[in-house]
């Protein structure tokens, strides 16, 4: 089904340096059937008056006022007639034969049960810079497989390697607006377990951009570790739904004990609810990872003055 449409979704949040790159490397694919949403969620910057000059048969820009990333993405699936779904955020790049290659390793088909991964890296002021490193996760894998493998190690998938059908993300449901910090983990672990499986595309690329100053990921609000809990607490209800087996569980008090790690020592109410999540699973043997100091002070102090340490080192460092 060589006509296939594919939808690319880009939530813009004072995105002004970098939305026109974004909108560039979106027009830029060599699959030419594709159609760009993007949904302003009321950026105080120039952001929608830059998305604007990109407005044609292939470019929507919809405004509306600021409700958050997951609302915006929710406006832009309403608003989408594509067959397949590619969310990009809107200082994220892609590859030009990226969505191309993920449609054939689908076989072109718009109805496909598997959804498509894809290689990413990070970078922060150059896309050149990007070091595309073999991850675990880069082959293909049943949905619970695959959650085990990235809880267990406390993996990732950036949100713009995926391509999913619309019939998959149909399943799935829409993105969760009480969700913030790790909207993306939430929604695409439900999004995996609606599929057959996961298809890694060797070859297809996209390109993360982090350090940006103020990014939500980035925060350590009560209200972003609230968001991060709720999301732990959603996947691991998810996939213990649809098998309760003891390798489920251990992957699930380890998604749990990367929280406790992520958040220690701020909201030490959720840090002490996850601790019990972690104990009711059976346990998980996971340890923090750093540098070759950092594991010394692990070792010998316990992670957790280990991690107090580390971040006292880091503020006074970079105070002077």
């Amino acid at each position: 089904m060589n006509s296939s449409l594919v939808s690319i979704l880009i939530p813009a949040y004072n995105a002004a340096p970098y939305i026109a790159e974004t909108l560039d490397s979106a027009l830029a694919q060599t699959w030419q059937n594709i159609e760009i949403v993007v949904v302003d969620d009321g950026s105080t910057d120039n952001t929608l008056a830059i998305a604007k000059t990109y407005e044609s048969k292939r470019v929507k820009v919809i405004s509306q006022e600021n409700k958050g990333a997951s609302t915006a993405r929710n406006r832009a699936l309403k608003a989408a007639q594509g067959d397949l779904i590619q969310y990009l955020d809107a200082d994220d790049l892609l590859a030009p034969d990226k969505i191309e290659r993920q449609l054939e390793l689908l076989e072109f088909d718009r109805n496909s049960d598997y959804v498509a991964s894809g290689e990413w890296a990070r970078f922060f002021q150059n896309p050149s810079e990007s070091v595309f490193t073999l991850q675990t996760l880069w082959t293909d894998m049943s949905p619970i497989d695959w959650l085990i493998a990235a809880w267990e190690k406390n993996l990732m998938m950036h949100p713009a390697a995926w391509l999913v059908p619309r019939n998959i993300s149909d399943s799935a449901g829409m993105w969760n607006e009480n969700v913030s910090l790790n909207d993306d983990g939430e929604y695409f672990c439900r999004v995996i377990l609606a599929s057959q499986g996961v298809k890694f595309c060797t070859g297809a690329k996209s390109y993360y951009r982090s350090g940006i100053s103020g990014s939500l990921s980035g925060s350590k609000s009560r209200k972003a570790w609230e968001s991060a809990f709720l999301s732990a607490e959603l996947c691991t209800n998810n996939l213990l739904s649809v098998d309760n087996s003891d390798r489920t569980r251990y992957a699930c008090a380890c998604y749990w004990q990367c929280f406790v790690f992520m958040a220690y020592p701020q909201a030490q109410e959720l840090i002490q609810n996850a601790e019990k999540n972690v104990r009711s699973l059976g346990g998980c043997d996971l340890k923090p990872e750093g540098g070759i100091m950092f594991k010394v002070m692990r070792e010998v102090l316990g992670w957790k003055i280990a991690m107090q340490l580390q971040k006292f080192y880091y503020r006074y460092r970079y105070k002077k």
